[in-house]
């Protein structure tokens, strides 16, 4: 009788963390468990006079790693009858750029008496903005100088990135940042933690987080010099030290402790896998390879890609391109966008409170009603920054549009709007890729509004003009930290092997509607004006859009009027 051979992936998002047990040979995913965040609304602490300020309690990484872990276990065995020591390995993903302050011991400051309630010593979450002129003064620093340490990350910083927050926390809490020993990324903090890993120079940092948020290349010899570091803030070069060298996520970042077993029921020694950002594994556990763009559709979206290790060219506006950082021996590729669910909520939870009663259900309401609206119809076009532009303009300081109301526009009209503003964003993203020479051959979604949501999907497969596919998982960041679980812990050989064995995708494809994607094109070209109007400037004319939107709904409304402003 054979034995079964399981990996565990625990993936941390914006207001949960969540455990799934994977089998190394089928991909079945035998259990699962969701712990939610306890402190902060949706386990975001902010600060009520900066919108921009979003913090996370390093308190709750521990605890929903101890529950999610402990849940995911029990529902396996009563699901497979699992055994603990059947587990092979352990991966972890999680949300970035989310750096935290830790002291020598690797401790959070958050955790310390002193800092207990000081929000700068608290994990400075992805969607924390607060940095926003620190980032801009890095970018101007590097340009100033002639430095190549952007040429990777598509030639801006950015707000949500690790070195732009260290710097805003040495400006604005100096007391947090003298006091800091270093700085980890929440993806390298949860292993370091379960694994016993004490202190800075201990920490096993992951190629992902290093390559894409905090600048490092093997290139210019890894981290920013220490010149330019104390050019930006006196002493800042400080943080350099014990920063060891990145590794890929199959390798092992150490081996679980027995206090971590006995608090989870996983057994003593586990390997643990080094960790990496939950997009980038998420793109793992779609099968993501050559020509393949997956997109990570949530409150936010992340856009993956992998190309050969020597990609000739430099992809500008995008978030990074860095060696290793989805798979090893290919080039990751990252881009993405501020806000997409983060939208959807906004409306539906704050501008549209009389439809329905719970939030599940007007998000129902407002996606059955705009499903029975044609492209065009509402004369409505949006722009998708309402939390800045990550890509490609990577500019914080951009806010939300809304062009074409009138006293008659529904909220289903705007509804769809914004989700057509999203899909717009995705299709300049799309666009920027190719025109650099990397093909994007197909599409793949995975997330939970690419499950539950057909009406974006459909309005994506339209706007983009291309079939899209989604993953067959419903937990697909969780899945990739499996498997890179599977090949730290030596169930698969490599990266790829495990892939073929536990991904997968649906068989059915949102395929684009000629008649859809006709009306979208137009469209599309109208959000263009704005796009480059409102992001880049110069002598754009936008005013012609508003009455081509009107000229556009009358045209699909089927209404015959001489065209306005003739």
């Amino acid at each position: 009788m054979t034995t079964s051979r399981y990996s565990i992936g625990v993936d941390y998002g914006t207001g949960s963390v969540r455990a799934l047990v994977v089998d190394l040979a089928t991909g079945a995913e035998v259990g699962t468990s969701v712990w939610e965040y306890a402190h902060g609304q949706g386990g975001v602490l902010g600060d009520r006079r900066d919108p921009e300020c979003a913090r996370q309690h390093p308190a709750d990484y521990a605890d929903g790693f101890r529950a999610s872990v402990r849940g995911a276990l029990a529902d396996a065995a009563r699901n497979s009858a699992l055994q603990p020591s059947e587990i092979v390995g352990l991966g972890v993903d999680t949300t970035g750029s989310t750096p935290l302050p830790i002291d020598v011991e690797g401790v959070p400051l958050a955790l310390r008496r002193e800092f207990r309630d000081d929000l700068a010593a608290l994990a400075w979450l992805w969607k924390d903005h607060t940095a926003h002129a620190e980032a801009a003064e890095i970018t101007d620093a590097v340009r100033r100088d002639g430095l190549p340490y952007l040429e990777t990350c598509g030639g801006t910083y950015s707000s949500e990135w690790y070195w732009a927050k260290i710097l805003r926390c040495e400006r604005a809490a100096p007391r947090v940042a003298r006091a800091a020993a270093s700085w980890v990324e929440l993806c390298d903090y949860v292993p370091a933690l379960v694994t016993g890993t004490r202190g800075p120079s201990s920490l096993r940092r992951g190629l992902c987080a290093a390559g894409h948020k905090a600048m490092y290349h093997e290139r210019w010899g890894g981290l920013p010099s220490a010149a330019f570091l104390d050019r930006l803030s006196p002493g800042l070069s400080r943080l350099r030290h014990g920063y060891r060298r990145p590794e890929p996520s199959h390798r092992v970042a150490g081996r679980l402790t027995a206090e971590w077993a006995s608090a989870t029921g996983l057994p003593e020694g586990l390997p643990v896998a080094v960790g990496a950002f939950d997009a980038h594994l998420g793109a793992v556990g779609v099968g993501v390879g050559p020509g393949t763009l997956v997109k990570i559709i949530g409150t936010s979206t992340c856009d993956c890609m992998v190309a050969p290790l020597d990609l000739p060219v430099v992809i500008p506006g995008l978030c990074g391109m860095a060696p290793e950082s989805v798979l090893p021996g290919m080039l990751g590729i990252e881009a993405g966008q501020s806000a997409v669910g983060d939208i959807f909520d906004w409306f539906a939870n704050r501008m549209a409170l009389h439809v329905a009663a719970t939030p599940a259900e007007r998000h129902a309401t407002l996606s059955r009603e705009a499903a029975a609206l044609r492209p065009g119809e509402s004369g409505l076009l949006a722009l998708d920054w309402h939390n800045g532009n990550r890509t490609v303009l990577v500019d914080p300081r951009l806010s939300g549009l809304l062009v074409g109301q009138t006293l008659h526009t529904t909220p289903a009209e705007t509804y769809r709007a914004l989700i057509e503003a999203t899909a717009y964003g995705a299709r300049t993203i799309i666009e920027r890729i190719e025109a650099y020479g990397v093909p994007v051959t197909s599409i793949t979604a995975c997330g939970g509004i690419a499950e539950r949501s057909p009406l974006l999907m459909q309005i994506y497969a339209d706007v983009c003009g291309r079939p899209i596919a989604v993953s067959r998982s419903p937990q697909t960041c969780a899945l990739g930290a499996a498997v890179m679980g599977a090949v730290a812990g030596g169930g698969h050989a490599d990266v790829p092997t495990a892939q073929r064995a536990m991904t997968g995708l649906r068989a059915e494809r949102y395929r684009p509607d000629p008649a859809r994607q006709a009306v979208y094109e137009r469209l599309y070209r109208m959000y263009s004006t704005l796009h480059d109007a409102f992001g880049i400037g110069g002598p754009i004319d936008v005013g012609r859009v508003m009455k081509d939107l009107l000229a556009l709904r009358d045209e699909v409304r089927g209404i015959e009027l001489p065209e306005m402003g003739a």
